[in-house]
């Protein structure tokens, strides 16, 4: 057995997470093709590397086949339910910034916090007949959101492609999607809320609860924790 280490399999998350391992002496890799999903590990024994889509880390932390996973906060605290029973986080690795936030069109301008959200919420559905609706595809942390703020009146609808483009597509009144500039929203004629921050994100290093660990997981563990200085 050993220590397997799920990293994202392609993209700038990869070549990060690469470059985070190599600067505390850990090189990871793909070994072939950019098609195969196999990797190596030099600089510390019995640890096997996983590439895995970013998606797929949480599910994977949560199901115990692997023991420690690089993946963005955000896609921890949708995907698990009750995250901080299933995983810890060990290290956040600095880089993958994004901000989960609830942008409305900017048009709208009485509406510019939560309460107002709610006010037009209400007002919009005794005027269409129908729910104000928000596209996103983090329905879990939405809801949560919204339910903490006292938000209702609203409906999610799903949305894994361009979310910012639903408003104008009318398919949506309001968008709750992660960003890291806001550029995207701004295009799209979207404001964010004053206080529609629901959650600040980042690549972090996270350590499954539910993996078996044996006793020479748990010492190659120790020293990993021990060369990468967390």
């Amino acid at each position: 057995m050993s220590l397997k280490l799920g990293v994202p399999s392609k993209g700038r998350l990869m070549e990060k997470t690469f470059d985070w391992f190599a600067k505390r002496g850990i090189e990871l890799g793909r070994s072939g093709s950019d098609r195969e999903y196999a990797g190596y590990v030099q600089g510390i024994d019995n640890v096997e590397l996983v590439l895995l889509s970013a998606g797929e880390i949480p599910r994977e932390l949560s199901a115990g086949r692997i023991h420690l996973g690089v993946t963005g906060t955000d896609l921890i605290r949708e995907k698990l339910a009750l995250w901080e029973q299933q995983v810890q986080e060990l290290a956040p690795l600095g880089f993958g910034q994004a901000d989960l936030v609830l942008a409305v069109p900017a048009c709208w301008v009485d509406v510019g916090t939560m309460d107002d959200l709610d006010a037009a919420a209400a007002a919009f559905r005794a005027t269409h007949g129908f729910r104000l609706r928000i596209a996103t595809k983090y329905h879990r942390l939405v809801r949560d959101f919204l339910r903490e703020k006292g938000v209702a009146d609203y409906q999610l609808v799903d949305s894994q492609g361009a979310t910012e483009g639903t408003v104008k597509n009318e398919t949506a009144e309001a968008v709750a999607d992660i960003t890291s500039s806001g550029d995207t929203l701004r295009a799209n004629h979207l404001k964010i809320l004053d206080d529609g921050l629901m959650l600040r994100s980042q690549a972090t290093l996270f350590r499954s609860r539910n993996a078996n660990m044996s006793q020479a997981d748990s010492e190659t563990l120790k020293q990993l924790k021990s060369l990468l200085q967390i």
